[in-house]
């Protein structure tokens, strides 16, 4: 078909990409250590990791998950952990051999564990220790036998890892107590896996590589099967758009988007591996001080993240006078960019704030604005990476002409190979010539940028994170006092959304305060609601259902 956006293409940006580069992620982290081997690739809380250190350590581990835990391949292993030296170290050693990646929050509650792990079948987990209070309270109704312990300061170096184990542990007593016979310790596997051999089998693009749990087009959390050639099509795609800007081997990204969350993991940990840059890892880019004042200890070259972390940073007091002499590329993407944040950016450090598109299903990227130093918001997601086919369809599939809205499509090699065990939810979000329904509304401009108008999901958006009413509504419906209940989402300045809850009550004496808590117990903070309030009757249909537009468009009530 006519691809309109390739005329509006950056100079050296190709049209295709060419998929036999790779054969794997694997091919691509062992070409990289073998050709940056004495560059810096991951560098947290003061310690680095060469090329060289990457490769000898992510192998060891390898060996381990193979020998000490008698992994085969295709068996799936659970990561929850933050930004530390220890995900870049389990996720690549995992995938040398032959193993599946299951992300997991953090911040799960067992509730929202329990149902990941059982899902996936996910026979083994890594995890940090500060966490490890959730997993010993679902371990025993799941399948995981092998569990992998670390404390945040495992791969500081000696002395210091002992100090920052120290303090987290027994100070700031961040490690609830926690139960869970038979766990490893990260340290012990690494060391128990120099001893042994790891025996790569063979992977190709067909292979998954990561089940990444998302929402979809429903509240039921599902697992995104992305395999190697999803994953190695979008590292080509995105690395070809950018790459006419960057030098191998001179580049510093800024990574405090999670790496669990596939933004991060292909955005900034695979994309930028390929050119030898130095990966700084942000464990908590919550604690916005201490995150400007290690941005002060890098002449960074790129950074990405979401609108919400754009601005908080720049209303951060020291941001403004950090040095951004060698910053070529900053990257918005999980959420909308907002114009005043884009402008401002550009005045405070005098480089574009770029709007790229994608989703969990597209591994994720889909569209991106070109990358050029005069470039101004524009209020789009940009243009179609190479080798990708984004139409705009009605209803039944029926291709809508250029200036018309309708169902955004996308089709390509970065597309998932379907949902986790859910041939039915496959079916409902892909059209027989393989075009992804993304349930998101806009249009394609005569240029070929695609703006993106309304969202047909009832998502909830909240700083980058998904937010699917169904699982907040069937929490809070557990609630005695509860006689009906609708999520739905509010406009925020900070997260871009919030999830505004309205509740008709059972019980007269029922308060939001009850509520709050109860939902507490039960959700990840992102997900709990910001409003609460209490209606006499929910509009509904002549069947019953629940009007959700009227609910969302109806002005906020007292109680």
């Amino acid at each position: 078909m006519e691809r309109p956006w390739l005329k509006s293409y950056p100079p050296g940006v190709g049209a295709d990409i060419d998929l036999g580069t790779y054969a794997s992620v694997r091919d691509i982290l062992e070409t990289s250590c073998s050709r940056f081997a004495d560059l810096p690739a991951f560098c947290c809380m003061g310690a680095t990791l060469s090329y060289r250190d990457l490769d000898r350590l992510s192998t060891d581990f390898g060996a381990w998950l193979q020998n000490g835990a008698g992994l085969g391949k295709g068996t799936r292993v659970a990561l929850m952990m933050p930004n530390l030296l220890q995900y870049p170290v389990a996720i690549f050693g995992l995938l040398r051999a032959g193993l599946v990646g299951v992300n997991c929050n953090p911040l799960y509650t067992p509730r929202e564990l329990e149902h990941q792990l059982n899902d996936s079948g996910a026979e083994a987990i890594v995890i940090l220790e500060n966490f490890a209070g959730t997993l010993a309270e679902v371990i025993g109704r799941t399948k995981v036998k092998t569990v992998v312990t670390t404390q945040v300061g495992d791969m500081l170096g000696f002395p210091k890892s002992l100090l920052v184990n120290f303090v987290v542990k027994r100070v700031k007593k961040l490690v609830p107590p926690f139960r869970l016979p038979g766990a490893v310790a990260f340290p012990e596997a690494l060391a128990a896996g120099r001893d042994q051999r790891l025996a790569p089998p063979p992977l190709g693009h067909d292979d998954i590589a990561f089940l990444q749990y998302t929402g979809g087009t429903t509240g039921v959390s599902k697992g995104a099967m992305l395999t190697h050639r999803n994953l190695v099509a979008n590292l080509l795609q995105v690395s070809t758009w950018v790459g006419t800007g960057l030098e191998d081997g001179r580049e510093t990204v800024i990574t405090a988007l999670p790496l669990y969350h596939i933004f991060a993991l292909t955005g900034n940990c695979l994309t930028f591996m390929k050119f030898g840059a130095k990966n700084v890892l942000i464990p908590n880019p919550r604690d916005l001080p201490a995150f400007v004042a290690e941005l002060g200890r890098h002449r960074f070259t790129a950074i990405t993240g979401v609108n919400t972390l754009f601005n908080a940073l720049m209303n951060t007091p020291g941001f403004s006078d950090l040095d951004f002499s060698g910053l070529k590329m900053t990257l918005g993407g999980g959420m909308a960019v907002q114009r005043a944040v884009a402008e401002r950016w550009l005045e405070v450090t005098k480089t574009p704030l770029i709007e790229a598109y994608g989703l969990t299903e597209t591994s994720p990227g889909a569209c991106i604005n070109p990358l050029v130093k005069d470039a101004r918001y524009n209020g789009t997601a940009g243009l179609p990476l190479p080798s990708t086919i984004v139409t705009i369809r009605d209803e039944e599939g029926a291709i809508l002409p250029i200036g018309e809205t309708g169902e955004i499509c996308i089709a390509g090699p970065q597309v998932m190979k379907g949902y986790w065990n859910r041939p039915d939810e496959t079916a409902k979000v892909m059209f027989p010539d393989g075009a992804f329904r993304t349930g998101d509304i806009g249009l394609m401009d005569e240029r070929g940028y695609v703006k993106i108008v309304d969202r047909k999901k009832d998502m909830i958006l909240v700083s980058g994170f998904n937010v699917y009413p169904n699982e907040v509504e069937d929490v809070v419906a557990l609630l005695p006092g509860v006689l009906e209940v609708c999520a739905v989402a509010a406009p925020d300045e900070k997260s871009g959304e919030v999830v505004r809850l309205v509740i008709v009550r059972k019980d007269p004496a029922l308060t939001k305060e009850a509520v709050l808590e109860h939902c507490r117990k039960q959700l990840t903070g992102y997900k709990l609601p910001k409003i609460i309030e209490f209606w006499k009757e929910l509009p509904k249909t002549n069947v019953g259902k629940v009007l959700r537009r009227e609910v969302k468009n109806a002005p906020v009530q007292g109680s």
